[in-house]
């Protein structure tokens, strides 16, 4: 079976991300004065709360953080056999035509790749004291592009799942969120069990595993008595969007980072709750690296090294992302089941 058939239904998940950020790139940042001044002349949003702003231009890259090479993961990448697809640098996947916070084009160049992706592909090169290559890939193509050895490693928000794992090896590095998004107006304020989404319509992608989650919870409420709920389905990702903010719908379920960027800048949406995308297991977001070519775990030891030194945590921070760090980098732990 070819390598696109096999990965379809596991790549649903973060498929449906990509689009989602592909069709909402944040050409200008909301700053707080921005919200305050909205406000001020009656808007419906909630009270700014401090929320941070973000420079989506080059000048970003003088905030990346850097480390030195980790000699522990230097000498277990020379001791791996692992050979470089260019000699000296590490060539990593990372999708530029995305939208903050994990990977986009900077506003002002659309050569330079910026956000939290390309920041911990940038310290993974370091931390294995090769140069950093970035390159950019179409959701699409990273699969035959890491198997066919074109990239060393990916990073384009791709969560573990097993049928993945025959074909590849993961170093995780985040966990594997979705994200309950309501209008700034809504009165609902949470959604963390089946009874939450009773009645409501909610916005999510056919065929994805945020959709048998979803509709698992509505079996639940109709199996109780209650109004069950109702799953809606758009073509596009912009119409739901404007489902949800106009009240047509009463909910949607998005990427957990993308909902909380989209929240802080823009602030129309508000994020009520989130779970893992990986359900029923708690799968996390990893790099990606040819099944066997020892690259894995050079790479985890230097994430983790990044995670106990705290420079990790500086990443999310900076990228609003925080929510969703982990304390330890697993090498190919359990993902997305079988169908």
């Amino acid at each position: 079976m070819p390598l696109a058939s096999r990965l379809s239904r596991t790549g649903s998940v973060a498929a449906m991300a990509v689009v989602a950020l592909a069709l909402t790139a944040c050409s200008a940042v909301v700053t707080d004065a921005d919200r305050a001044a909205k406000q001020s002349g009656g808007g419906s949003a909630p009270a700014a709360t401090a929320a941070p702003s973000f420079d989506l231009t080059t000048k970003n890259l003088a905030e990346r953080p850097h480390t030195k090479p980790i000699a522990e993961a230097v000498d277990a990448l020379e001791q791996s056999g692992f050979r470089p697809v260019q000699a000296g640098k590490l060539t990593v996947a990372l999708g530029g035509a995305g939208a903050p916070p994990t990977s986009f084009f900077a506003e002002d160049d659309a050569q330079t790749i910026i956000g939290s992706d390309p920041d911990l592909a940038s310290l993974i090169a370091e931390g294995l004291g090769l140069e950093y290559a970035p390159e950019n890939v179409a959701w699409a193509d990273w699969p035959l592009g890491i198997e066919s050895g074109k990239y060393d490693l990916a990073l384009t928000n791709i969560g573990v799942t097993e049928e993945r794992k025959e074909l590849f090896d993961f170093a995780t590095y985040r966990d594997a969120v979705m994200g309950f998004v309501v209008a700034g107006g809504s009165p609902v304020t949470r959604i963390a069990e089946a009874k939450d989404v009773s009645g409501l319509r909610v916005v999510v992608g056919s065929g994805t595993n945020q959709e048998k989650f979803l509709l698992d919870w509505i079996a639940q409420n109709r199996k109780a008595g209650l109004p069950p709920g109702e799953a809606v389905y758009f073509d596009d990702f912009a119409a739901g969007q404007l489902a949800l903010k106009s009240g047509r719908v009463d909910a949607s379920i998005l990427p957990y980072s993308l909902a909380k960027f989209q929240e802080q800048t823009q602030g129309e949406t508000r994020v009520v709750g989130k779970f893992n995308s990986a359900y029923p297991v708690s799968g996390e977001v990893g790099t990606v690296s040819a099944k066997g070519s020892g690259l894995a775990k050079p790479v985890q030891i230097v994430l983790q090294h990044l995670i106990d030194d705290g420079t990790y945590a500086k990443v999310l921070q900076r990228w609003g992302q925080s929510e969703e760090a982990v304390r330890t980098s697993q090498l190919n732990p359990p993902g997305l089941p079988k169908p």
